[in-house]
């Protein structure tokens, strides 16, 4: 199996894939699902239910007319039990809709396979579906499926990489849906009219690779590569360049370069809302940590609430002292275990005290591990004490928005000094700064 892997920096971590010969389960429905109106990059939907509506799977209950949106479904059926704000874990409050599940699961009226005899049909299907990048990032797909006409889009990659630690969901939909994954494969590029496509897969994944290799052998125009396995090859520029060769400029996205990106979940999930009709309203994720009791693979309603999600798993063996929605690297740990699962939800990780607790930071030894780490070629040090004394200049002079937060520098630092976190509140910084310069 010949490698490839060309992108500069990143670190080797541990795999701990303990969920990979787990098939999916699927979830029983719980008592009831929280479902925020912002599952995506762009502007919010607002509730079109109101307390007392009864609900049917597949629904609409959040629309929006902005274009950078995607409406949100309900994943139950059953009777609207409340709408409020709800704090999410980035700190903002998010209109939330409350339904209390019925049992039933009947599916509503308007679910049917669309009807598309053109390509902005299509597209307009694909916003209807809700789908958006299911790999962590949530930008609406039919975005980016529809690139400006300027760029002259020749390549789509797909995302398989899975380059966190324990998180196998994208494995186990190449494993248990390959047909979808085709199927997804074509529609994309037909959409795109491309006829050069590569499949990304990291090396620790030889079944994944095998089977792939298998089902599209007289394929022509689709590849399917082994990478070698090393974070963060799954990030989008990383593997871009892992794949092709090609560099994204700083400021600039996949398709200035002739590339479209998609994970290889939302490319399943296309072929299947098209021959189903059934929009995005359940995702599979992969439960696992140190303190989880029985860890796997498992399909739930989105909306379900973390709790209800480690119940099914049987709960905790050992008191849970840190909790990440995603995976260890770029995860965001949780506050209460009342937040729900979302459209871009691909793992929830529970460790207990030993794993959880966080090492004392040291003073920087100037060693420059975190330098040569980054793999978008930043200086990360600079941009952690410019964050922590507000030095906009500084952020701005040494790029602080081209941070991917992939968590590399942090990993790498011998002086376990909180990296990430700086860059995140600089970043922040930065934002606040840009709307105060605009609205004065």
């Amino acid at each position: 199996m010949s490698l490839t892997s060309l992108f500069k920096g990143g670190v080797s971590v541990p795999h701990c894939k303990n969920t990979t010969q787990m098939g999916t389960v699927k979830m029983s429905v719980p008592e009831e699902v929280v479902i925020p109106m912002l599952q995506h990059i762009g502007a919010p939907c607002k509730p079109v239910v109101k307390d007392g509506d009864m609900v049917k799977v597949g629904q609409v209950i959040g629309a929006s007319d902005s274009f950078v949106s995607v409406p949100i479904h309900s994943s139950v059926s059953g009777v609207v039990k409340d709408i409020s704000a709800m704090l999410y874990s980035n700190g903002t409050n998010v209109a939330t809709v409350v339904i209390k599940t019925d049992g039933k699961q009947e599916v509503h009226e308007d679910v049917k396979p669309p009807v598309y005899n053109s390509r902005e049909e299509l597209l307009t299907a694909i916003r209807d579906s809700g789908l958006v990048g299911l790999g962590g990032a949530g930008f609406p797909a039919h975005i980016k499926l529809n690139p400006p006409e300027d760029k002259k889009i020749d390549t789509l990659v797909i995302n398989a990489a899975e380059c966190e630690p324990y998180i196998t969901s994208d494995f186990r939909e190449i494993i248990e849906n390959p047909v979808n994954v085709i199927e997804g494969i074509e529609v994309v590029s037909k959409l795109l009219n491309v006829s050069n496509v590569v499949i990304g897969v990291e090396d620790n994944k030889p079944e994944a690779i095998d089977l792939l290799k298998k089902l599209l052998s007289e394929k022509k125009g689709v590849l399917v590569k082994a990478l070698k396995t090393r974070y963060p090859q799954g990030a989008e520029k990383m593997l871009i360049y892992s794949l092709t060769g090609r560099r994204v400029p700083i400021g600039k996205l996949p398709a200035d370069i002739g590339v479209i990106v998609m994970n290889v979940t939302s490319i399943a999930f296309l072929a299947e809302y098209l021959k189903t009709g059934m929009p995005l309203i359940k995702k599979r994720i992969t439960v696992d940590g140190s303190a989880i009791k029985n860890p796997g693979n498992v399909e739930v309603p989105i909306g379900t609430k973390v709790s209800d999600v480690f119940e099914f798993c049987g709960g905790f063996d050992k008191e849970p002292h840190k909790i990440i929605m995603g995976g260890p690297m770029m995860g965001i740990a949780l506050f209460t275990m009342d937040m729900p699962v979302l459209k871009q939800t691909n793992a929830l990780l529970a460790f207990d005290e030993l794993a959880a607790k966080l090492p004392k930071e040291n003073a920087c030894i100037r060693c420059g591990r975190c330098v040569t780490t980054c793999p978008m070629n930043l200086l990360p040090l600079h941009l952690d004490k410019a964050a922590l004394r507000d030095d906009q200049e500084a952020l701005k002079k040494f790029h602080i928005m081209d941070c991917i937060e992939c968590g590399t520098c942090t990993y790498g630092c011998p002086a376990k000094i909180n990296l990430v976190q700086s860059i995140r509140l600089g970043k922040e910084k930065v934002k606040k700064a840009s709307q105060k310069n605009k609205a004065g």
